[in-house]
């Protein structure tokens, strides 16, 4: 409102200014931290007792527990008024950077030309195709933003095309729970079947009779996908018949289609085991025929080419896989011969199948590499890449027979690019780039580099680095570091245009690739897991102390991000280094980890004992306990803590940060920041329009860059 006062009244804005300002610090002052209730709960395990405070939370119908989730909102909103105008300029400045109208390179599949476009000020994909060429007409397949009317959470994920090109099939989820409602879209005349089918994975199969379709189905408790059922167009959804149960509550199961189209696959999975059953997609009323028994240990993926399929597997201790071929008449293990061998130094991902060549997903040093070869074996040679850091992967290859690789292409200092290779003429040619709007991004304003931080056990441990060229180096720059390490997954060294705010403020960014993942391959996910889980945190924090040795920052200025699991990270680290970190950001955070482990009824937990272990087992457990946040939380000075969540969140359930938080307000002996914000539409995934999203990256940005500037005072 002071916005319209005259120039003659300044002294009367200060002092409007003034007062508001010391109002809003008695607010500050007199408001209370949420405390949640106690209500203890003796758990005994191996004879051994934990007692939860807050285990009361887990009740998502709640009255209570949502009336504690909205105050800790609350709580949230009022210490942070200050940093909402803030918000709101970091909101547009991201957004600023995108092209809104925005669309996917096309790509051709059975006749048609797939588009995937953006409209200026919508959340939502438009999903489009053109018939023959692109000259010709589009045809709208589906409009996200219509279909979220009236939702505040909307994703759409499985479009699936049938074989004559008449259907569709897709899934979609309102709820943010990852259960996918299946129907069908007749693409002739627009019209939506009545065909719904619930709880799935939103992925569905057509076979080539262009009437069935096959698809997966989630056990309602724990969500595990454990089912395969097979629907008939114009069939009553009821009388679907169920054509697999994965009965092992360790594996989960899925259904897909091979390249070469010939084949429906079945795959069960679990961390460290592989199963796949195989139907001709001619005879869709036939019987799965399995293509390998299952054997513990033994992990595979199939890709069918000819009359062969070609094994991507761990055999023989093929730590970090190799390529093995089968005649598809008679798959069983036994039968399989080596075609690529093991290399002890190059980690194999992936392979890209065509008429005349194949592609090799490679990861060596950390560093992927695409590697092109010709099935006669006449030449083979690697794509150039002359980064030294960066992220190459096949991006949409549908056709078997064209010399064509497509791939994408990007580095912490470069938007993607989307190439065209010419396997034959090794020509290339870039077909589209990541804009990058507002003018002001020039990409040799900033500088990237990895260096390779001592870990404890003598162990490098790689850290890709990203800054702005005026950023000094001399121990005073605030620093963000992001960690992950879990599951053999591998945090790449990407662009981000959102990233460039922060860089543009003068901080420096970092990805430690700590064991866990698979940057340097198999062994460094295998380092990282079960009895060797600690070595993803101790990793974190050496890599932290690495870089301030290295004057990159201080620990006044250095700032700590995960989530998920990567969430774990940040619980573990706060517990074990609290001093090293002025402010850490755990979003959707995996802090509970016993509890969770040892109750079968909740999503996740049984797939996962390979992963982490299993608590049943006093090995498991009394390790868990030794590293789990929640249980180690004792009486210490914290950090500045954000800890973000969703309500409906499937993967994480949200009371693991809740109860994590007021354990910690209890414990902790600092004044520092410590906050829970509750997304109450949202799932694991957070908020789901392109742009919603950027409004949480701006809370998240706010809460770091409002932290330095009270360190730089």
């Amino acid at each position: 409102m002071i916005y319209f006062l005259k120039r003659s009244n300044v002294l009367l804005i200060i002092l409007i200014m003034a007062v508001s300002c010391q109002n809003q610090n008695q607010n500050m002052e007199v408001m209370n931290a949420p405390t949640a209730k106690r209500i203890p709960v003796k758990l005994v395990k191996h004879d051994d007792v934990r007692v939860d405070d807050y285990m009361w939370l887990n009740q998502r119908e709640n009255k209570e527990v949502l009336a504690y989730l909205e105050e800790e909102n609350n709580y949230y909103d009022a210490l942070t008024n200050h940093t909402k105008s803030f918000q709101v300029e970091l909101f547009e400045e991201m957004k600023g950077r995108i092209k809104e109208d925005d669309s996917s390179l096309p790509y051709k599949l059975n006749r048609y030309w797939y588009i995937t476009r953006y409209e200026i000020g919508k959340e939502y994909p438009i999903y489009s195709r053109k018939k023959g060429n692109l000259d010709s007409a589009e045809e709208i397949i589906f409009n996200c933003n219509e279909l979220a009317e009236g939702h505040e959470y909307f994703n759409l994920r499985g479009v699936t095309v049938s074989p004559d090109n008449k259907l569709a099939a897709f899934g979609t989820d309102t709820i943010s729970r990852r259960q996918y409602h299946i129907q069908i879209k007749n693409l002739e005349t627009g019209q939506i079947y009545k065909d719904k089918i619930d709880n799935t994975t939103g992925s569905a199969v057509w076979a080539n009779d262009n009437k069935t379709l096959f698809y997966t189905k989630k056990d309602p408790l724990t969500l595990r996908s454990d089912k395969i059922y097979k629907h008939i167009l114009g069939q009553p959804v009821e009388e679907d018949e169920l054509v697999f149960h994965e009965q092992d509550d360790t594996f989960n199961t899925f259904v897909y289609k091979s390249k070469s189209k010939k084949y429906i696959i079945i795959g069960s999975y679990s961390t460290l085991t592989s199963e796949f059953q195989v139907l001709n997609a001619d005879n869709p009323n036939g019987d799965f025929k399995l293509f390998s028994k299952r054997e513990i240990g033994l992990e595979y993926s199939i890709y069918h080419f000819e009359n062969n399929f070609y094994i991507l597997t761990n055999r023989d201790k093929a730590t970090n896989f190799k390529l093995m071929k089968v005649d598809e008449k008679n798959t069983s293990s036994e039968n399989w011969e080596e075609f690529i061998p093991h290399s002890p130094d190059i980690l194999l991902e992936d392979i890209e199948i065509f008429k005349d060549y194949y592609v090799l997903t490679e990861r060596d040093n950390g560093l992927s590499k695409l590697k092109i070869t010709k099935w006669d074996d006449s030449e083979s040679y690697h794509i150039p890449f002359d980064n030294e850091t960066y992220v190459a992967y096949p991006y949409v290859n549908p056709d078997f027979d064209t010399d064509i690789f497509r791939y994408v292409f990007n580095s912490m200092t470069s938007p993607y690019a989307i190439i065209d290779f010419n396997m034959s003429t090794k020509v290339k040619e870039i077909k589209k780039e990541q804009e990058v709007l507002g003018g002001k991004f020039d990409k040799a304003n900033y500088r990237s580099e990895r260096i390779w931080a001592n870990a404890r056990d003598g162990v490098k441990v790689p850290i890709s680095l990203i800054y702005h060229k005026d950023t000094k180096l001399d121990g005073n720059s605030p620093l963000l570091q992001y960690g992950y390490g879990s599951y053999g997954s591998t945090s790449d060294p990407y662009f981000s245009t959102a990233r460039l705010s922060l860089l543009d403020r003068g901080f420096v960014y970092a990805i430690a690739h700590v064991r866990g993942g698979e940057y340097l391959g198999r062994p460094w996910y295998e380092d990282g897991k079960l009895l060797n889980k600690k070595n993803t945190f101790t990793d974190f924090i050496d890599c932290s102390q690495f870089l301030i040795e290295k004057k990159y920052t201080s620990k006044d200025h250095l700032y700590a991000y995960g989530g998920s699991a990567g969430g774990l990270l940040m619980g573990a680290i706060v517990n074990m280094a609290p001093d090293l970190y002025n402010g850490v950001i755990a979003a959707v955070p995996f802090v509970d980890v016993i509890t969770t482990m040892l109750d079968d009824s909740i999503p996740l937990t049984t797939g996962e004992f390979d992963e982490w272990g299993d608590p049943n087992k006093k090995e498991y457990y009394d390790y868990m306990k030794s590293y789990s946040p929640y249980d180690n939380v004792i009486a210490q000075d914290y950090p500045n803590i954000l800890v973000t969540t969703g309500l409906h969140d499937s993967q994480v359930q949200y009371w693991e940060p809740a109860k994590w938080v007021a354990k910690l307000r209890a414990f902790k002996t600092d004044k520092n920041e410590l906050f829970l914000y509750t997304n109450m539409d949202a799932g694991h995934g957070g908020a789901s329009g392109r742009f919603e999203a950027l409004k949480e990256t701006a809370k998240e940005y706010s809460f770091l860059i409002d932290l330095e500037g009270k360190t730089a005072k």
